[in-house]
């Protein structure tokens, strides 16, 4: 196993410089620096687009908290007017004036005031401090609906990079198979020209190689793809010269690292740890705090008031003869019938307090079948790549024995042609067994709410 990681990781290397010489020399640096899976990780953390638009809904989610939490903190509020009427609209008040007869007393036809008012609210039918609740469980709904959006695209970087890899090494895979089958071409033509061999041999032969060939093909478009995501997974904004192959350095190799849990433990994992349950917890306390703020419409409001006020006044023409003062006080509403609107209110809190329960049992439920699939398809990529540790040193022995005894006269051509297949079939299951380990390893840890920034980091 420590020699074919090698060997496929020197394989990969090359690859990727083969590739990287291919694409052109405006290539910027960061694109073909050497990147493990954790630089990947990393930079998506930075640039991903998805990552970025949750880190942006958590910000509006603060917002929402203050918002939240308003009606439970005092409001300052400023006011203020000017009216300039015409004359002819304002009454005049008769009075005696000293001659003792009926004059006209004249009113103001500026009037002006202004004030500054602090107003706290001290009873609101319980929604004071379900506001306060509220603002708190807000805030770590969104906290954990973020890192669910974080986990599920670290996921989708390393399962990227995995496909990556896969693809890079499979096109090794078929390099070699056609180099192998183009020798035994070589070979059956010398023998054809030795007059030892039929022309059936070197057809045989030249169908083998052709038939291979298209493999390779289907490796090489395939590792374009696997890096074209894996670059739009990082956020990378690609130059338009770079038409192909993206020159993607990527240094990790597929590895099957011992990994052991047991389901039980693997459950009551995701259970505690789901961001998604956490969040959910959330909404269904939410939905509770709903119902008190629901039902605090069939209770009064009650506020203190304190406040400073400027006014002009009423019994001078002058505009500058003004009058200011404090006042304080208290103020209470209440809606004795408001044609059933807090009803309605509280039976729709009601419904979707149930639905949010709901919600979070179905989502439990659905989680822990997340759990038990990883799980099951853990031990299945656990167990295939355990059933191929030793048949690719099978399958080389046998070439070889094929080829001896076709040299030897005693072996034919199919079995030779026969023998190299069944190499590379057993190198590519190898290389997929690693990749199906790892995927699958990946999935499990990301089932039971590992912190997948922590992984390989």
């Amino acid at each position: 196993m420590k020699t074919i990681r090698i060997i496929l990781a020197a394989g990969l290397a090359l690859v990727g410089m083969n590739l990287a010489k291919g694409a052109g020399t405006n290539a910027p640096q960061w694109l073909s620096r050497p990147l493990s899976l954790a630089d990947t990780m990393n930079i998506a953390l930075q640039q991903n687009a998805t990552i970025l638009k949750a880190q942006n809904d958590l910000e509006a989610s603060h917002g929402l908290v203050i918002q939240t939490r308003a009606v439970a903190l005092p409001q300052v509020q400023a006011s203020g007017k000017y009216t300039d009427e015409e004359i002819s609209l304002l009454q005049q008040i008769p009075v005696i004036g000293t001659n003792g007869k009926p004059e006209a007393f004249p009113n103001p036809h500026q009037n002006w005031n202004t004030g500054v008012q602090i107003v706290q609210s001290i009873y609101e039918g319980g929604k004071l401090v379900a506001a306060i609740k509220a603002a708190k469980a807000t805030r770590l709904q969104a906290v954990a609906q973020y890192q669910t959006t974080v986990s599920d695209t670290l996921l989708a970087v390393r399962l990227a990079y995995y496909d990556a890899l896969l693809a890079a090494q499979e096109i090794i895979v078929h390099e070699a198979s056609v180099k192998l089958l183009q020798k035994e071409l070589e070979d059956q033509q010398h023998r054809l020209n030795a007059g030892t061999v039929p022309k059936f041999n070197v057809l045989r032969a030249e169908v083998a190689v052709a038939n291979e060939r298209p493999n390779l093909i289907r490796a090489q478009n395939q590792y374009r793809i696997t890096k074209n995501n894996l670059s739009n997974l990082l956020g990378y904004n690609l130059p338009r010269d770079i038409w192909e192959n993206i020159p993607l350095n990527l240094t990790d190799t597929l590895e099957a690292k011992p990994y052991e849990i047991n389901l039980p433990d693997a459950i009551q994992q995701a259970l505690s740890r789901r961001t998604e349950l956490v969040a959910l917890r959330k909404q269904v306390e939410l939905q509770q705090l709903n119902i008190v703020n629901a039902k605090s419409g069939y209770k009064p409001s009650v506020q203190l008031f304190a406040g400073y006020t400027w006014e002009n006044s009423q019994f001078s023409t002058d505009p500058a003869d003004e009058f200011d003062g404090w006042n304080a006080g208290a103020q209470m509403t209440w809606n004795i019938f408001d044609g059933a609107l807090t009803y309605g209110k509280v039976v729709q809190a009601n419904a979707q307090f149930a639905h949010s329960r709901t919600d979070l049992d179905d989502r439990s439920r659905q989680i822990e079948l997340d759990v038990r699939t990883a799980y099951s398809d853990f031990i299945e990529a656990r167990e295939v790549l355990d059933s191929q540790l030793k048949v690719q040193e099978e399958a080389e022995e046998a070439l070889r024995e094929a080829n001896a005894r076709a040299d030897a006269g005693t072996g034919t051509q199919l079995d030779v042609l026969d023998a190299e297949t069944s190499l590379t079939q057993a190198r590519t299951t190898q290389i997929e067994a690693l990749h199906d380990y790892t995927s699958a390893q990946a999935k499990l840890e990301r089932a039971i709410g590992a912190d997948l920034t922590q992984i390989n980091n």
